[in-house]
């Protein structure tokens, strides 16, 4: 046996190169960036506990984008003032929201609100809409 080593014993297979993925619209849709964004929008929208969904549904009370966009907006000005369960009155309904919560807590027509009493609550938004 000879201690010399032959060349076909050096050759080692290649190592594939890596494959690089083009980025495509679904890539790009689906980075981190994105979802982040997405979930920070999520959060940052008020919500509505399953008890206020039925009360708006049972009562037929439809409000629109544009007064839940000034319901948030003044919720969060008052979150922001340190008040953690406002009163919301519009036009058509009252709504109990947790500011701390970004949660609409229960949800009636403002006829029923008229001869109700609210309580535990420290804030009060009134909108004109």
């Amino acid at each position: 046996m000879s201690p010399k080593i032959m060349p076909h014993h050096l050759q080692q297979p290649l190592p594939k190169p890596p494959v690089k993925r083009p980025v495509t619209q679904n890539n790009a849709e689906n980075s981190f960036q994105n979802m982040l964004a997405s979930k920070i929008d999520e959060q940052q929208k008020l919500k509505i506990s399953k008890h206020a969904e039925q009360r708006l549904m049972d009562r037929g009370i439809e409000v629109s984008g544009d007064v839940w966009n000034e319901i948030h907006s003044k919720v969060k000005e008052a979150k922001q003032k340190g008040v953690q369960d406002s009163l919301v009155l519009t036009n058509d309904a009252a709504f109990v929201v947790s500011a701390k919560n970004d949660t609409v807590i229960t949800a009636m027509d403002r006829e029923e609100a008229a001869s109700q009493l609210f309580t535990n609550i420290n804030g009060a938004i009134i909108i004109n809409k």
